[in-house]
């Protein structure tokens, strides 16, 4: 597969909802035929024939084509050379392909296309974690996790924030308010590209996660990997608790309906009286009640469950304690590791 930092631009040609369900990470969507016009070429061969679907095809890819050209690529220089992929690596990344050669551009097509591709995302993602020395923050919910991989990240380790690339926290309430989950193929192909970033002499840090995040599955590899890697433990009082997730989970506190909905998704792990119980601390606004019951009920003994599976030396790891959810006491957490684990 070409090593993609050689080119300028890597141009994806397939249609708006190909390109939305995965592409090669850095890649821009420049459709030679979009989703209404596949569907009309396809509708075509099917019902009259090859012939009559690759001339309109044909007519249609060459307006798009002289769209881009007129609209995207008027500006590059002469040694602009970019990465043309579509689904094979046949007709429509070879159509814009021979335009752009014969313009004088130094193009090059992905061999074997998307599917390449993504038979080498599936490939390296069986083998790329292993390489990797694994360094898991494991916590209770509402420890500040995420912050303090932010924290490390910021002071220069190298960290894999699962739950970013996600778009997800990883709990029933953890649906991010402004952005959808990626595919499981987008979530491979950022995985992926983490990875690829890593350098294999230093450690990675990464947040203790079950095999699924919201929607998506974590690969089955670097979960493995994660569980056979050097735990270290973050702790928080109740209080601390409470009050960070009221921070990160601030969208709930001005949508209780969208709130009582996901609650309503509990009712089979504690019933329907607790959790009328919960919506109502709800209604009423009681948040430090309802977080802590959250907390106390559902999240704490179920994590406690599953951490003790998967991270039989979790009773050795070293501790670390946030005493608030300030910025600053992370970076200061942040940099006790990398003092004194790395």
């Amino acid at each position: 597969m070409a090593h993609l930092s050689e080119f300028s631009a890597i141009i994806d040609v397939r249609s708006e909802s190909e390109y939305f369900d995965d592409h090669v990470p850095g890649a821009i969507n420049c459709p030679v035929l979009n989703d209404t016009q596949r569907a009309e070429v396809g509708t075509l061969y099917k019902q009259v024939s090859s012939f009559e679907a690759k001339k309109i095809g044909a007519a249609m890819v060459s307006e798009n084509i002289a769209h881009l050209l007129r609209e995207q690529f008027h500006d590059k220089p002469r040694d602009w050379r970019p990465l043309v992929y579509c689904w094979r690596g046949g007709g429509r990344s070879g159509a814009l392909a021979h335009v752009l050669l014969q313009i004088g551009w130094r193009v090059r097509t992905l061999e074997g296309g998307y599917k390449a591709y993504r038979r080498a995302v599936i490939t390296d993602l069986a083998v790329l974690p292993s390489q990797f020395e694994w360094r898991v923050i494991c916590g209770m919910t509402g420890t500040g996790k995420s912050r303090l991989l932010s924290a490390l990240d910021v002071a220069g380790a190298q960290v894999l924030d699962l739950e970013a690339l996600a778009a997800h926290r990883g709990s029933v309430l953890g649906n991010l308010p402004d952005a959808p989950q990626p595919s499981q193929k987008r979530f491979e192909s950022r995985v992926w590209h983490a990875l690829r970033g890593f350098d294999p002499s230093r450690p990675v840090y990464v947040e203790s996660e079950s095999k699924k995040i919201g929607a998506v599955r974590v690969p089955e590899t670097l979960i493995a990997s994660m569980w056979s890697g050097t735990p270290l433990v973050l702790e928080a009082t109740i209080p601390v608790r409470v009050a960070l997730l009221k921070e990160d989970y601030a969208h709930f506190l001005c949508n209780t309906a969208l709130l009582s909905t996901q609650l309503d998704c509990l009712v089979p792990l504690h019933g329907r009286e607790v959790i009328a119980k919960w919506n109502a601390l709800a209604r009423e606004q009681r948040w430090d009640e309802l977080t802590e019951a959250l907390l106390v009920h559902h999240y704490d003994p179920s994590y406690t469950r599953a951490i003790s599976r998967h991270y039989p030396a979790l009773h050795s790891a070293p501790v670390l304690r946030a005493t608030d959810s300030a910025v600053a006491t992370y970076q200061r957490l942040a940099e006790t590791i990398l003092k004194t684990c790395n």
